[in-house]
């Protein structure tokens, strides 16, 4: 079977399990803090919706601007790995501060420090492993991108299991301890790891790997973002206010590990061989009935319920949805990572602002990304249409 050989050369070749472990322990250490981050400001700090909205969307803005600052320059940089290294020793510092902080203000102090250095690890991570791949193993180089994309998945939501009960054990500090561990990990293993810096190695993958610039898709996938953006901020709070369990958010999103391996892994395959664009318009339906009974529902077996319909979504999104824009821009690893980040930053700092037209937390928050899906795939539609409508006009006649 084509996926257990292409697993096999995977991690056979030299290099690939160290950046899953990295990728792995840098998720992990993400995933303990994400669920919490919220609550904990709410709760530790006693912020209230509109501050705790502005800290993210200022560190978040922060981020933004290194992201694809760095996204610019980074392909002009033999050793990139620097960059991550420095970040993590920047987050590291800023969580010390975010650890005391007892004020809006030293918590935006901190969390800035905590996070706007990170747009230099993520999009860095993935430059780099496009280019070991793309130099050891071209023929499997994005199925290898959606293993190590899934792999920082399996690390995030065993982060959110870790978390819940560091947080059981040692309430949030614990909880931003591990978050500090996992960037202590992820430096400690980029110093041993050996960086594959071939020159334009991209320049070696096919023609065919590539795909034509869309100002469209990229606001389609825009727009897909901003919802997953809107969920994964205020679902925890939607969650502990019809709950009141802040560790319930850990075990339902843990789920979606279960099935994001054997997801993204299929949806890779699928890409290959229907198309980029099919894939992550379907993963958008997914989306749509779980925003849609997240509305509707104040069931908890519900909500838990539709964690394997989403996580088909997420898959998309971040694996297929990563390789597409990558591959827009094939021979430029680094700025194609970036951007992609970069949209996701994008619609981060949106969908942070779109639910405070909403009064309270209430799972009517969930209606705006249940729109912003449709009008997503309405835009995909279009441009599939519009694209095999043009192919059809160039076809030789008979």
């Amino acid at each position: 079977m084509r996926v257990w050989r292409d697993l096999k050369s995977f991690v056979h070749i030299q290099g690939a399990r160290t950046l899953l472990l990295t990728l792995f322990l840098y998720g992990m250490g993400t995933g303990i803090l994400a669920p919490m981050n919220a609550i904990y400001l709410q709760n530790s700090i006693g912020l209230g919706k509109e501050e705790i909205t502005s800290i993210f969307a200022i560190s978040l803005f922060l981020n933004m601007i290194t992201t694809i600052s760095v996204g610019f320059i980074s392909d002009k940089m033999k050793h990139k790995k620097r960059l991550p290294i420095a970040a993590s020793l920047l987050c590291m510092a800023g969580l010390f501060l975010y650890m005391s902080a007892d004020s809006y203000t030293s918590a935006l102090v901190g969390m800035i420090l905590a996070v706007s250095p990170s747009g230099l690890i993520f999009g860095q991570l993935f430059a780099m492993a496009r280019n070991h791949f793309t130099s050891k193993a071209p023929t499997i180089v994005e199925m290898a991108q959606i293993w190590l994309r899934a792999t920082y998945s399996i690390g995030f939501f065993s982060g959110l299991l870790l978390g819940a009960n560091l947080y059981l054990l040692a309430t949030f500090q614990g909880v931003l301890w591990g978050n500090l561990a996992g960037y202590a990990a992820l430096c400690l293993l980029l110093l041993f790891y050996q960086e594959v810096t071939t020159d334009s190695s991209a320049q070696q993958v096919r023609s065919t790997a590539t795909e034509p610039f869309s100002l469209l898709m990229l606001l389609a996938i825009l727009l897909l973002s901003c919802s997953d953006a809107i969920r994964g901020l205020y679902l925890p709070l939607v969650v502990h206010e019809l709950f009141g369990e802040p560790r319930l958010m850990s075990y339902m999103w843990s789920i979606q590990a279960v099935f994001e391996l054997l997801f993204m892994t299929a949806a890779g395959y699928w890409a290959a061989k229907y198309g980029y664009k099919p894939v992550i318009l379907l993963g958008s339906m997914f989306a749509l009935v779980t925003y849609i009974v997240y509305s509707w529902s104040h069931s908890l077996t519900m909500f838990f319920v539709v964690q394997p319909i989403y996580s088909v979504f997420v898959s998309v999104l971040y694996g297929v949805g990563m390789g597409y824009v990558q591959r827009m821009f094939v021979h430029r690893a680094g700025f194609g990572a970036s951007l992609y980040i970069f949209i996701s930053q994008t619609a981060t700092l949106i969908g942070y602002h779109l639910p405070l037209f909403i009064n309270g937390v209430t799972p009517n928050i969930f209606w705006i990304p249940a729109g912003l899906i449709t009008l997503s795939m309405i835009i995909m539609i279009y441009v599939m249409v519009n694209n095999k409508s043009t192919h059809a006009h160039h076809a030789p006649s008979a």
